[in-house]
C-alpha cells in the first residue's frame, strides 16, 4: 500500500505529519462538543490513538478521528450525566469577546446530537451528507437537528 493516505483532500506521509496537522482541530472540535479543554486533549488524544492503530486500514484518517472525537464527546457526555452534573470550565488565559461566549454558552444548553450536527456543520464546515454519514443519520434528520438546534440558539440568544 502506498505510504500516504488521503486526509480530508490532502496527502500524509506519515501519522507524525496527520497527528500534527489534525490534532489541534481534533481537539477544538472536542472541546466545543464538551466544554472543557482537559476532556477535549484527552479525547482528541484518544482519537489519535485510534487511527494510528489502524494507519494501514484507514482510507481517510481525517474523517476517521473526527468520528472518533465526536464518539469520545458523546461517551464522556454520558459518563458525566450519570456521575453528576457538569459545570463547563471557564475560559482560559485566551480572552474570548462576549459573542463567543454566549455562542459557546447557547451550544452548551442544547441536546447533543443538536450541538454535534452544529458544530460539524458551522465549525467544521461539513455538508448535511458529510455528517449524516458520519453520524449515521438520514440527511433529512441532520437537517432537522439543524433547524431545531438553530431556533434554540436563537431563543437563547435572543
Amino acid at each position: 500500500m502506498d505510504e500516504s493516505l488521503a486526509i480530508d483532500g490532502r496527502e500524509a506521509k506519515s501519522f507524525e505529519e496527520f497527528f500534527a496537522d489534525r490534532f489541534a482541530p481534533l481537539a477544538r472540535l472536542a472541546f466545543l462538543l464538551t466544554g472543557s479543554a482537559a476532556v477535549a486533549d484527552e479525547i482528541a488524544q484518544d482519537a489519535c490513538e485510534q487511527v494510528l492503530r489502524r494507519w494501514s486500514d484507514v482510507s481517510f484518517p481525517g474523517a476517521y478521528a473526527r468520528v472518533a472525537v465526536v464518539n469520545g464527546s458523546r461517551a464522556w457526555g454520558r459518563r458525566q450525566a450519570r456521575s453528576s452534573a457538569y459545570v463547563p470550565e471557564p475560559p482560559g488565559p485566551v480572552m474570548l469577546d462576549s459573542d463567543a461566549v454566549a455562542v459557546r454558552a447557547a451550544l452548551a444548553t442544547l441536546p447533543s446530537t443538536e450541538r454535534e450536527v452544529l458544530v460539524l456543520r458551522f465549525y467544521v464546515d461539513l455538508t448535511v451528507d458529510d455528517i449524516a454519514r458520519d453520524l449515521k443519520l438520514p440527511s433529512g434528520t441532520v437537517k432537522s437537528h439543524i433547524h431545531r438546534g438553530l431556533l434554540r440558539m436563537q431563543g437563547e440568544l435572543s
